[in-house]
C-alpha cells in the first residue's frame, strides 16, 4: 500500500496586540471531530464571577456522552525563579486563570508507517488536530539578553482520532527562556453516575470492576471503564518519557485526576505526557485499536533495527552446566534466547555486587554459553538489577556487546518521578547504541515509547504468573494492561501452582502480545515429556501481521486471532466459569483452505496435561465450536494448504 499524506493547516494568525483587546469576560468555544465524525472533542474557555478564566471540555461519541463536563490546566509554581530574575509575580490562584486566548491551528493527518515489528505490519495513523493557543503577561520583545516582561505560552493540543482523543499540554520557547516548575496537573475526567472500571492500584496489583465512588485508593492506567451508555472508555497515557508517572485519583463523585507522581522541572520549548481516551462500542474495540498509544509516539530514531529479533525465551539455571542444557532444550523447543536471572553476578540489592562479571564462587562462563548457544541458533538476555545499571551502565554495555549478549532485563526499576522516567528512557537509547534488546520489570508501564526505540522489546508492569492468578484475572489483562502495551508475562505451562488449564496457558501465547515472550517459566527442560500439544508453542510466533479481536468480555472471556505470513492463530480463553464459544472463521483468507490444528482440554486424554489434538480442514465460511472448560482455553494453529 502505498503512503497516503494529507494535511491541511488552517491558521488563525492575528496579531497578538489585538489579541490583547479581546473581553476577558468572552467565552472561547473550539471543537475538533474525528476523521468518520463519531467523535467530538469540545473546548471552553469561560470566565467564572469573581475568579479568573477556567478551562473546560468535554467529549462525545455518537451523540453519547463520553467525559462530561471537565477541567484542563496546569499548575505551576514559579515565583523563586521569578523573584532570583525581577520579575513580577502573578497574583491569581490557579496559574492557567489569566490566560489569554491567541488562536487556533487544525491540521488532518492521514499516513500509514510500517513498524520494525508489531502485532500489524502497517498502522494507519490518522486524526485531526487543534492546537489552542494562549498567553499571560507582555508579548513585547526586547533587545536585551533576557526579557523581563513576564510572557509565558501554554498550547493545549488535541487529536480526534477514529479510535480516541489525545490532548497534551505543551509550552513553546519564549524570549526569555523560563524555567518551569510545574507542581500539579489539573486534568479531570467527569462520567456518568453509573459508570465502573477495572480499578488496580498498581502495576502489579489485582483487578476489581467497581464503581468510581467505591474507590479507596488511585488507580493505575490504563483505565478500562464501562459506562451506561454501553460504550467502553480506556484512559492511557502516551510518550512519558521525560515527566512524572500518572495515576487516576477520585477527587468527587464520579470525577477522576490525573495525579502526577511528583513535580516536575522544564525548559521550554516542552511538551506533557499525551492523556488518552479511547473509546469503543465493544470491550473488544479497545484491544483492535491500541496502536493509538504507538501514534502519539516519535518516528523511530533506531538508523538500523535489523538486529531486533523477536523470539521466545527460557529462563535457564545459573550454572554452567545448566546453562549448556537450557541451551539444548531452546533449540528442541522452537525458542530463541536462554536467560540468567538475577544472582548472577551477586546479591542484587548491595551496591557491591557488580554486574561488570559473574559471582566468584558460580561455575559459569558466559562468553562460553554465549559461543555455544550462538551454534545452536541461539541468544543470551541477562538481568540486571537497576541499582546496578545506575552506578556502571557505561561500562556494562559495551561488556555485554562484546560478550554478544543479545538483550538485558532491567530489574526493579523506579519511574514514578521524573528523574528517574528519564535515566531510564535514557538507558533504553544507550541499549540500542550497543545492540542491545531491553525488557523492564516490574512497576514500568508502557506509553508506546518502542515505536521511537524499538529495542525496548517488552517490560513487565503487570500482575504476571509470579502471582499465579485467577483465570477471570488474565482474561481481565487483555482490556486493561495490554492495551498500553506488550507485558512480559512469564508463561507457565508445568508448574502445579498455576490456577487454569493448559490450553488456557497455550492460548496466552497469542492472546496476549510479547515480541519477546518468557515461556516455561519455573520449569526445567525435564519436566517436557513430549506432550504433542506443546508444538503449537513452538509453532507460534511473537509477532504479528495482523491482529483481531474476534469476542470477548473483561473478566468474562477473550478470542483472539493473530495472522503471521500465511498461517493464523487463535487463543481463547475462559474465567472460571466453563463457556461453549463459537467462532466463525470468516478472518481466513478468501479462496483458501486450511489445516485446524486444535488444542482443547480433554479430561481422557492419558497425559499429565490432559490436552487433547485435532485437526480439521477449514476456510472462511466454517464455524468452530469450542467448549471451554471452566478456567480453561483454546489453540488453535491455522495452516495453510499451499
Amino acid at each position: 500500500m502505498k503512503k497516503i499524506i494529507v494535511v491541511f493547516l488552517i491558521l488563525f494568525c492575528l496579531p497578538i496586540a489585538l489579541f490583547a483587546e479581546v473581553n476577558k469576560s468572552e467565552v472561547v468555544n473550539e471543537k475538533l471531530t474525528s476523521p468518520d465524525g463519531n467523535l467530538v472533542f469540545s473546548f471552553c474557555q469561560e470566565k467564572i464571577s469573581g475568579e479568573g478564566k477556567i478551562m473546560l471540555y468535554n467529549v462525545s461519541y455518537k451523540g453519547k456522552t463520553v467525559i462530561g463536563t471537565s477541567k484542563m490546566g496546569v499548575e505551576i509554581d514559579n515565583k523563586t525563579f521569578e523573584s532570583a530574575l525581577a520579575v513580577p509575580h502573578d497574583s491569581c490562584k490557579t496559574w492557567c486563570e489569566n490566560m489569554n486566548f491567541i488562536g487556533t491551528e487544525r491540521i488532518c493527518k492521514d499516513t500509514l508507517w510500517h513498524p520494525a515489528y508489531g502485532e500489524w505490519a502497517s498502522i494507519r495513523d490518522h486524526y485531526n488536530s487543534m492546537t489552542l493557543r494562549f498567553m499571560k503577561g507582555s508579548s513585547k520583545d526586547s533587545s536585551e539578553p533576557f526579557d523581563k516582561m513576564k510572557c509565558y505560552y501554554l498550547n493545549i493540543e488535541v487529536r480526534a482520532y477514529n479510535e480516541g482523543i489525545a490532548f497534551r499540554y505543551t509550552f513553546p520557547e519564549t524570549s526569555n527562556g523560563l524555567f518551569l516548575h510545574l507542581t500539579d496537573e489539573l486534568t479531570t475526567f467527569c462520567f456518568e453516575p453509573k459508570a465502573k472500571a477495572w480499578h488496580t492500584a498498581w502495576a502489579q496489583g489485582p483487578y476489581s470492576l467497581l464503581p468510581l465512588k467505591e474507590w479507596k485508593d488511585e488507580s493505575e492506567r490504563p483505565l478500562t471503564l464501562k459506562l451506561s451508555n454501553g460504550l467502553y472508555v480506556s484512559l492511557l497515557e502516551a510518550e512519558m518519557i521525560n515527566y512524572a508517572r500518572t495515576k487516576f485519583k477520585l477527587i468527587d463523585d464520579d470525577v477522576l485526576k490525573a495525579q502526577i507522581y511528583s513535580s516536575v522541572d522544564i525548559i521550554t520549548p516542552y511538551s506533557t505526557s499525551w492523556r488518552t481516551v479511547m473509546v469503543g462500542e465493544k470491550a473488544t474495540d479497545l484491544i483492535n485499536h491500541d496502536y493509538l498509544v504507538l501514534n502519539l509516539n516519535e518516528p523511530c530514531k533506531m538508523p538500523d533495527t535489523s538486529w531486533l529479533k523477536p523470539g521466545k525465551v527460557f529462563r535457564s539455571g545459573i550454572t554452567q552446566k545448566e546453562a549448556l542444557a537450557a541451551v539444548d532444550f531452546a533449540a528442541e523447543r522452537g525458542l530463541q534466547y536462554i536467560h540468567f536471572d538475577s544472582r548472577w553476578y551477586g546479591p542484587e540489592m548491595k551496591v557491591s555486587s557488580s554486574a561488570l562479571a559473574v559471582e566468584k564462587s558460580r561455575d559459569l562462563n558466559i562468553p562460553e554459553v554465549v559461543n555455544y548457544a550462538k551454534s545452536k541458533g541461539i541468544g543470551l538476555f541477562l538481568y540486571v538489577n537497576q541499582r546496578a545499571l545506575y552506578n556502571k551502565l557505561d561500562s556494562i554495555l559495551p561488556l555485554y556487546e562484546s560478550w554478544g549478549v543479545k538483550g538485558i532485563k532491567f530489574g526493579f526499576v523506579q519511574v514514578g518521578n521524573q528523574m528517574w522516567s528519564t535515566w531510564l528512557h535514557e538507558a533504553v537509547k544507550k541499549c540500542a547504541e550497543h545492540h542491545l534488546m531491553v525488557d523492564i520489570h516490574d512497576e514500568y508501564r508502557p506509553t508506546g515509547f518502542s515505536r521511537t526505540y524499538p529495542n525496548l522489546v517488552t517490560q513487565e508492569g503487570i500482575r504476571g504468573n509470579e502471582e499465579m492468578p485467577t483465570a477471570t484475572h488474565n482474561v481481565t489483562l487483555p482490556f486493561t494492561r495490554f492495551i498500553a502495551g506488550p507485558a512480559d508475562y512469564t508463561l507457565c505451562y508445568f508448574n502445579k501452582r498455576v490456577k487454569n488449564t493448559h490450553t488456557h496457558q497455550l492460548a496466552m501465547a497469542v492472546v496476549y502480545y510479547s515480541p519477546i515472550t518468557w515461556m516455561y517459566w519455573y520449569d526445567s527442560p525435564k519436566n517436557h515429556k513430549g506432550e504433542p500439544e506443546l508444538e503449537f508453542w513452538k509453532d507460534v510466533p511473537t509477532v504479528w501481521d495482523e491482529t483481531c479481536a474476534l469476542q470477548g468480555e473483561p473478566g468474562s472471556y477473550i478470542v483472539t486471532a493473530r495472522r503471521s505470513h500465511d498461517d493464523w492463530y487463535l487463543g481463547a480463553m475462559t474465567n472460571t466459569e466453563a463457556r461453549t464459544v463459537k467462532v466463525k472463521c470468516d478472518f481466513l483468507q478468501k479462496g483458501k483452505s486450511y489445516i485446524a490444528h486444535l488444542y482443547e482440554d480433554d479430561p481422557n486424554v492419558k497425559t499429565d496435561t490432559h490436552v487433547g489434538c485435532k485437526s480439521l480442514k477449514v476456510n472462511r465460511n466454517k464455524e468452530i465450536t469450542l467448549n471451554l472448560q471452566s478456567s480453561g482455553g483454546a489453540a488453535i494453529r491455522f495452516e495453510m494448504i499451499k
